[in-house]
């Protein structure tokens, strides 16, 4: 089982695994270690890991998804419930710890990405993402013409204003994506995939898809050719548009962006310019 690296109690500072969370998820006997679970912090509690959630209705909606689906070659981290039945208390949730790493296997979580929006094709659009006004939603969006945002020009605002011209219409469906699958999907030792969540956004699956490549070729160090090994998805010069446009937005709000982190993303608008 791949190894988990453990968080010096400092890390964790002001951050404290309640007991009664604990005994709700049935680890109240087992000894909590802190941890960095790709990338995110959580708690290890025998094979249960139990982390904090920035949002409880995405949270439960997620485990209760997670829990009955079925994706070929992938192994998901199923959600366990707590002893009420709740898939969240009091912010925190759990579920199976799954083995792996996140590593640039770009191409293999694309691949990833095909076979679990096969899988959620069928989903109803979730009720949570009503009214929804987060980062995401937002950034999505704009992308795609529905909401005009006001953005930095230094930190994408610009680049975003000189690319919407390009936008034209499409007919691909929306359905249940996940758009957040380039620091989601974990790789074991064998190079098999694991889901670590499930983020709703009620998109095309090859919007999800170019999502994907943008952020690998922005930061992740893909190479060009993956545009093109990609190529044959639906509407691909389009929904690359509207990925790179996802991320200048979400860049041009984030409180952390700076022209330096802007510089993976020019990277991509000028690989993706000439597709359109």
């Amino acid at each position: 089982m791949t190894g988990v690296p453990v968080l010096p109690q400092t890390a964790m500072a002001g951050t404290i695994l309640p007991q009664h969370v604990r005994t709700a998820f049935g680890v109240g006997n087992e000894e909590p270690r802190p941890v960095v679970w790709a990338g995110r912090r959580a708690w290890h509690c025998g094979d249960v890991l139990v982390r904090p959630v920035p949002d409880n209705a995405v949270a439960a909606w997620s485990a209760r998804v997670l829990d009955g689906l079925e994706v070929e070659r992938l192994r998901l981290a199923r959600p366990i419930r707590s002893s009420d039945g709740r898939w969240v208390v009091a912010g925190w949730a759990a579920c199976r710890f799954v083995s792996g790493t996140i590593e640039p296997r770009h191409d293999a979580v694309l691949e990833v990405a095909g076979r679990l929006h096969a899988a959620t094709a069928s989903l109803p659009r979730p009720a949570l993402l009503d009214g929804r006004d987060d980062l995401l939603t937002r950034s999505a969006a704009a992308a795609f013409g529905e909401r005009r945002l006001v953005l930095d020009p230094a930190t994408g605002g610009e680049l975003f204003t000189g690319l919407a011209p390009y936008r034209s219409p499409i007919r691909s469906e929306p359905q249940v994506v996940h758009p957040e699958l380039f620091g989601s999907v974990l790789f074991d030792e064998d190079g098999t995939p694991a889901l670590i969540e499930l983020t709703p956004s009620w998109r095309p699956k090859a919007w999800a898809a170019a999502v994907v490549v943008v952020d690998a070729l922005a930061w992740g160090g893909a190479d060009d050719g993956i545009l093109q090994r990609w190529a044959d998805q639906p509407e691909w010069p389009q929904m690359l548009l509207r990925g790179l446009l996802h991320r200048l937005a979400l860049h041009a709000q984030h409180p952390e962006a700076s022209i330096r982190t802007l510089a993976g993303l020019e990277r991509v608008a000028r690989l993706v310019a000439p597709l359109l």
